[in-house]
This record gives C-alpha cells, sequence and structure tokens, in this order.
C-alpha cells in the first residue's frame, strides 16, 4: 500500500469525521427548536391535582452563591401542590443560612415536613420558573409524553448561563454554555444511547442502589465524587435500567463575577473529572471543537477534491456560529440583543480559540480547585482532599 493510497484513506475518514460532526450539530440545533421553541403557557396537569405524587427539593448550600436569594426564591415559588424544601450544608456556621432563614421564617414553616419519592436536587446556583417541577413530574407520570419506551428515573435540564457582570470570564462562559455545551446537551440526551452528564437532576430517589463503602447506600454513595450528578445518573441507567429525559424548562445560572482565569480553571477542572470518568470521549472532545472540525475538513477537502481553503473556512465558520446562535435563540427565548451582539460574538470566538489549549492544559493533571480547597482526582473519579 503506497503513501497516496494511505493519504486517501485518512482524507475519507476525516470527510466522514467533519460530517459526522455537522450532523451531530445540527442534530441539537433540531432538538433545541423542538424542545423550547413550544413550551406550554398553561399550567401542567400535575400543578392542578392536588393528589399529585409528592416531591422532596433537596438544596445543598455553600456560601454566598451569586444570586442565591432570588435562586432559592424560585424554589418556593413553585406552581405544585405537594412538595417539601430541604437545605442541606456541611457547616452549620455557614453563611448561606442566612439568607436561608429568611424563607424558613416566612414560608417554609407552613409547609409539611416528611419525606417522598421523588426527589429534586438543584445546586444553589440554579434558578428555575415557577412550572418546572410540575412539568418534571408530568414525565414522570406519563401524562407528557417521552422519548424513551422504558420507564423514566431521571429528569434533567440543560443549563442557561445569564451575565450580570461584563467580566471576560463570565462572556466566554455564557458562550459556552449557552451554544455548544447546550448543542451537544440536547444531540447526545436526543440520541438516548448512554447516561450524559447532567447538571440538574430528578432521580427516583428510592431507586438509586449503588453502595461503596458498608452500610453506604442512595444519595450519601455518592458523596465522594465531584460530579456526583454524573454517576447518579449512570447508576439509574446502567444499574436499574431506567432511562432519562429532559422537560422544556432550562435551569439559569446566574455567571456572576467570573475572571478570564476562573473560566480558564473552571473548564480544567471539569475536563480532568471527567477524564477520569469517560477517557475515550475526554480525548475525542478537541476533535468536536469548530476550530479542529474545520482544519479536519479542509485538510481532507483539498486532498479529495482540491477544494480551496479562502472559501471552505469562511463558510464553514459561519454556519457554525448560526446553529450555534439558533441553539441559543431555543433556549433563551428570544435571539442576542442588538447591544450584546458584539460582545458575545467577541466571546464566542474566544471561546472556540481557547478551548485546545485549556484542554491541553487540562489533560496532563488530576489535581483541581472547588470551593477554595484542591482534590486530587482518582482513577475511578472520587475526589480526594489534598493534605496541602
Amino acid at each position: 500500500m503506497n503513501r497516496e493510497t494511505i493519504a486517501y484513506g485518512f482524507s475519507l475518514f476525516g470527510l466522514f469525521w467533519y460530517l459526522a460532526m455537522w450532523s451531530i450539530g445540527i442534530l441539537g440545533c433540531v432538538s433545541a427548536r423542538r424542545r423550547y421553541r413550544s413550551r406550554p403557557h398553561v399550567l401542567s396537569s400535575s400543578a392542578r391535582d392536588p393528589n399529585a405524587p409528592g416531591v422532596s427539593i433537596l438544596r445543598p448550600l455553600k456560601g454566598l452563591d451569586t444570586n442565591l436569594y432570588e435562586n432559592l426564591e424560585s424554589t418556593f415559588k413553585q406552581e405544585y401542590p405537594n412538595y417539601e424544601i430541604i437545605f442541606s450544608v456541611a457547616d452549620e456556621n455557614d453563611q448561606a443560612l442566612h439568607v436561608v432563614k429568611h424563607w424558613w421564617l416566612d414560608i417554609l414553616g407552613s409547609k409539611r415536613r416528611n419525606s417522598h419519592d421523588l426527589l429534586w436536587v438543584i445546586d444553589s446556583g440554579v434558578m428555575v420558573d415557577p412550572g418546572t417541577l410540575a412539568r418534571s413530574v408530568d414525565i414522570f407520570t406519563g401524562l407528557t409524553p417521552s422519548q424513551s419506551h422504558k420507564r423514566i428515573g431521571l429528569v434533567h435540564h440543560v443549563p442557561f448561563a445569564l451575565i450580570d457582570e461584563a467580566k471576560v470570564g463570565s462572556w466566554l462562559e455564557a458562550a459556552f454554555l449557552n451554544t455548544n455545551h447546550a448543542k451537544m446537551y440536547n444531540a447526545i440526551n436526543s440520541v438516548g444511547i448512554d447516561s450524559a452528564p447532567k447538571r440538574l437532576i430528578d432521580p427516583v430517589r428510592a431507586q438509586v442502589s449503588r453502595r461503596h463503602e458498608p452500610g453506604e447506600y442512595g444519595l450519601a454513595a455518592f458523596g465522594r465524587f465531584l460530579a456526583e450528578d454524573n454517576m447518579i445518573a449512570g447508576a439509574l441507567w446502567h444499574e436499574l435500567g431506567l432511562r432519562h429525559d429532559m422537560s422544556c424548562d432550562v435551569a439559569r445560572n446566574v455567571v456572576g463575577n467570573m475572571s478570564f482565569l476562573d473560566y480558564v480553571w473552571r473548564r480544567v477542572r471539569w475536563i480532568r473529572v471527567r477524564k477520569r470518568m469517560v477517557l475515550a470521549a475526554t480525548l475525542l472532545e478537541p476533535f468536536t471543537e469548530s476550530l479542529m472540525v474545520g482544519i479536519i475538513g479542509i485538510l481532507c477537502l483539498k486532498k479529495l477534491f482540491w477544494t480551496p481553503s479562502w472559501l471552505f473556512l469562511p463558510l464553514h465558520f459561519f454556519f457554525w456560529l448560526n446553529v450555534d446562535l439558533d441553539v441559543y435563540t431555543s433556549i433563551a427565548g428570544h435571539g442576542l440583543r442588538k447591544d450584546s451582539m458584539a460582545s458575545f460574538l467577541l466571546a464566542w470566538t474566544g471561546r472556540e480559540i481557547l478551548a485546545f489549549p485549556i484542554w491541553l492544559l487540562a489533560i496532563f493533571g488530576d489535581q483541581i480547585s472547588w470551593r477554595g480547597r484542591r482534590y486530587q482526582i482518582l482513577k475511578n473519579g472520587e475526589a480526594r482532599l489534598c493534605s496541602t
């Protein structure tokens, strides 16, 4: 086999990869359109049913997160007849408790304090619409058709970043979460061939069975993982045969004051965590980004069809950007405002350029910083607190 034949073989494989990445991107875009551009404007069936299944809402807290008051307030404003709210802190002197006490005194004291079979775990940085809980329960109970024919064990929501401070890192984070991340999130969950990482989860609490230490069952068994949401989702999928679905709601996250370095180390942290959970997917990650996909595309098309770079690359990035903007419009419920268009486009461009250098920095290390502490990510995905 001569070099020319080998070169043609690689070019054909590269062209296949290029088309595959475009297919995944378009699938994510179409999925986002179908899911988020037809959001109901009326109360769901569960919201009007006095006999709706009970839900326990768990909100883990640590410190004064950005927009914490409004995030917690959104939990109390859920249009649902039967739920309780449980706040969890590691330290009884945590500053977040000062915010919680306002709601505890004014509202929580009037609620029933019993346990329910459905559990909704919401990160302290997340804010949700009033109908989110009811629409999620509708999927569990079958009132809303699911894309899976198997029993649903988890309902989750795509993150959507909101900017309240115009910092470089904040813009980069929003450009990532609201385009590329949302696109891939929707595409992977549309295919539904395996559990995918989740940021907001609604597992059937009584069904989580994984155990790591004697006496450790349920959610407590997952506390040693930094990405415990993904591990719980995987346990439901692989051990219990339950499937996942997504509602038409989003998990709004106010990014806050994020510097450029904050953004870089945040991305490094999650790449290093993913590397220990899904190594193959993490190694392939750079080859799914627009810049690398474009380079692969032009090298292969030049070899196969003598396609000029000056024509191909501008068209590639133009259409890639427009797919991402379409995803943004779907999950945001509106297009980009004119006054933020320039900042967003600069952030999107910067995010695409930074993707590979950040991945390169992350792939060769195992230590991460999270909430003021350093952890070592072990081979099984567990996080061990560093002694120094």
